[in-house]
């Protein structure tokens, strides 16, 4: 949708709404109420659209010197028309018309346009979910009562991606801000805005009601079920497809588990290295039980960790297309979008859409890429090594303390290299995300799904190397597999101490003593201040670590678990308290995000299939360092050369038979299937009816 900034002085609103009592302060001040359309809200032009009830959505808060006249400006612009270029949603100046803030809620028609604009799918009078069409919207259940159609998530998006899509039609002054900050034609407004300090943020509303509600139901109480849907209609889909695979991930370790710990109670052989491994002992008695079997236990953990993350990952898709459909998201518009908030370049033609819009040189964007971002990809990924060197350092020097001086301090000392290591990966990681935003940004992608990719790329090649690369030089160059085995231990279980603590214990003691006491509400209280005091939580930072960490555990278990069966059991003991963590965190602990409307995981979801093939090759190796292996190989006269190509051609049939198996399971069910072409054909032909009655007319 093109939408183009309202006039200076133009009033931005049209119509009559519902007058109501005038609802006052103890001061005599108007402000907003949840339960009536009160003056104060601009007004709607479509008859259709007069309710009431207005219900505060969003809030956007404005910088402490910002005059009156540019907030009275920013109001009518919110609250103008599409066709006279405002964003068409209600806004109210809140407590004072002088204040800091101001609540935006919106009207039906535009929630209608926007939701087909977005092509979400809701439920249609036959009872099938149908790609919603604003002409057709009569006939779509609830369609007249927009708290039931839509969920709060996608109302409160909705507002955002109105507000986002703002453009200047002109060279505009703004009421209030000095020449510099003058709108030019086609800026994006609301990102001059941020620009000029007028906007400081903006961020949608808590219902208490709803997340009371959805607190009991999710983390609160003991089920063991999470409430998806809920999750879906408060948080949105996003934060909802995080929860279902954080589910589904948790819950499919349990057979990896059992199979681990049956493994360790069974073979003697992994009793004694799980044994060397957690007390750091470098000699290792085997079992002479175990002698005779011609299957080691590492062996079967192996080459079921390969097929496992394949079965996981095809049936997850199965689950995620089902998931899709029932949030109605299963057939999201694929459009030419308006830029991302953030782009700039000069303004010109596109060629492929014929708007007028910032245009930005793909050859600038690649020189950028080629003589910025990967250099300081490399620079990062170099700090990577010198980390490595210093841990094989650290541990050299801790094996020969050990030697020289063996005690109970000594067998402790023999982690800290590992303990340093750890610590320095996590800051580095963390240091490197902040970076790679603003390498993202420096390249100034034009639409937003081509930053989050770019992004999300530099991130996955970061961690992949930050985290697995000693273990892989370990495995694949020192071919020490007790070194390992104890790296593994290490990582598994000090990070996971170093997760809970900076993940919820240190956010939890913040909130309680430091934040809370200044959030104290009480019943009286005005909206607006109640408002405010949502704005003081800190934002949400997002799904990012959450996914990188599900992607590290999905390494440990796929790559390397054949050397330390009890990977899948410190994981599951992790994500059993990690689900409630997380709820308890996005519930409490942070402002509300704002989340766009997805069908599945996105690049993620590739992420983890990437590193399911490589499991293959990681595994295959490991197989070929196992002594038993190796002792049968001796015994039956093969060269190393065979050796190896036995290696590669079971490598081979492996990953065929992990092909075959992920053609065998379809991506979706078969009524998922039949689901999804429906809505397109009904697409078709609604796209179709369309451009018929505009050629009759």
């Amino acid at each position: 949708m093109n939408k183009t900034g309202a006039d200076e002085g133009g009033d931005g609103s049209s119509g009559d709404t519902a007058q109501q009592p005038e609802d006052k302060t103890p001061a005599g001040k108007a402000r907003p109420s949840a339960g009536s359309i009160g003056p104060g809200w601009t007004k709607v032009s479509c008859p259709c659209c007069v309710s009431e009830r207005v219900e505060p959505l969003v809030v956007v808060k404005l910088g402490e010197k910002v005059r009156p006249e540019t907030k009275r400006w920013l109001i009518r612009l919110i609250g103008a028309p599409q066709k006279d270029g405002g964003a068409a949603l209600l806004a109210h100046p809140g407590e004072e018309a002088s204040g800091d803030i101001i609540v935006i809620s919106a009207p039906r028609c535009t929630l209608l346009r926007a939701t087909e604009e977005l092509g979400l799918c809701k439920t249609y009078c036959n009872d099938n979910m149908e790609a919603f069409s604003y002409n057709d919207r009569d006939n779509f259940k609830e369609s007249d009562n927009m708290e039931a159609f839509l969920t709060l998530a996608e109302r409160q998006y909705i507002i955002k991606y109105e507000l986002d899509g703002l453009r200047a039609q002109r060279d505009l002054r703004i009421p209030g801000l000095s020449d510099g900050y003058t709108l030019h034609h086609r800026d994006n407004i609301w990102q001059k805005l941020r620009s000029a300090g007028v906007i400081v943020d903006t961020f949608p509303l808590h219902n208490p009601d709803k997340l009371k509600d959805l607190s009991e139901a999710w983390y609160s109480g003991n089920q063991l079920v999470q409430p998806l849907d809920s999750v879906n209609g408060y948080f949105g889909s996003s934060v909802a497809f995080y929860f279902s695979f954080l589910d589904f991930y948790t819950w499919s370790l349990l057979l990896p588990a059992v199979l681990g710990l049956s493994i360790t109670y069974f073979s003697g052989e992994v009793q004694s290295e799980v044994e060397e491994s957690l007390s750091g002992s470098g000699e290792v008695t085997h079992d002479e039980d175990d002698s005779g079997l011609a299957v080691s236990g590492h062996m079967i953990q192996a080459v079921f960790s390969m097929l496992w993350s394949t079965v996981f990952m095809e049936m997850w898709k199965r689950r995620s297309s089902s998931l899709s459909y029932r949030w109605g998201t299963l057939h999201l518009a694929e459009r030419f979008a308006e830029p991302r908030p953030g782009f700039h370049g000069d303004i010109g033609v596109n060629p492929v859409t014929g708007r007028v819009e910032p245009l930005f040189p793909d050859w600038q964007r690649d020189l950028r890429m080629a003589l910025v971002s990967v250099p300081v990809v490399g620079l990062f990924l170099g700090l990577v090594v010198l980390g490595m060197l210093c841990f094989y350092w650290g541990e050299a020097q801790v094996q020969e303390l050990q030697k020289d001086w063996d005690s109970l301090l000594s067998q402790t000392l023999v982690y800290m290299p590992s303990v340093l290591h750890i610590v320095y990966t996590n800051v580095l990681a963390t240091v490197y995300r902040i970076v790679a935003q603003s390498l993202t940004e420096f390249e100034n992608h034009r639409e937003e799904s081509a930053y989050e990719n770019h992004l999300t790329a530099k991130v996955l090649v970061f961690t992949f190397f930050n985290y697995f690369a000693v273990l892989f030089h370990i495995a694949f160059f020192k071919q020490d597999v007790p070194l390992l085995r104890k790296r593994l231990a290490s990582l598994l279980i000090v990070t996971q101490l170093v997760n809970q603590v900076t993940e919820v214990v240190i956010p939890f003691l913040v909130d309680r003593f430091i934040s809370a006491p200044h959030r104290t509400e009480h019943e009286d209280d005005p909206e607006e201040d109640k408002f405010r005091k949502q704005s003081t939580l800190p934002a949400f930072p997002g799904l990012f670590a959450e996914y990188i960490e599900l992607l590290v555990q999905f390494g440990y278990l796929s790559l390397f678990s054949c050397v330390y069966p009890l990977t899948a059991v410190l994981l599951l003991i992790n994500n059993l308290t990690e689900i409630r963590s997380d709820a308890y965190k996005i519930c409490k602990l942070f402002r509300k995000p704002f989340y766009p409307p997805v069908a599945n995981m996105g690049v993620w979801q590739i992420a983890f299939e990437v590193l399911s093939f490589v499991s293959v090759v990681s595994n295959c190796w490991l197989l070929l360092l196992s002594p038993r292996l190796q002792k049968m190989f001796q015994e039956g006269g093969m060269s190393s050369t065979n050796i190896l190509l036995l290696a590669v051609l079971v490598e081979h049939v492996l990953i065929l038979v992990k092909v075959v198996l992920a053609v065998l399971i379809p991506d979706e069910p078969d009524w998922i299937r039949k689901k999804r072409e429906h809505i397109e054909y009904t697409s078709m032909q609604a796209l179709r009816q369309q451009k018929l009655t505009s050629v009759e007319s």
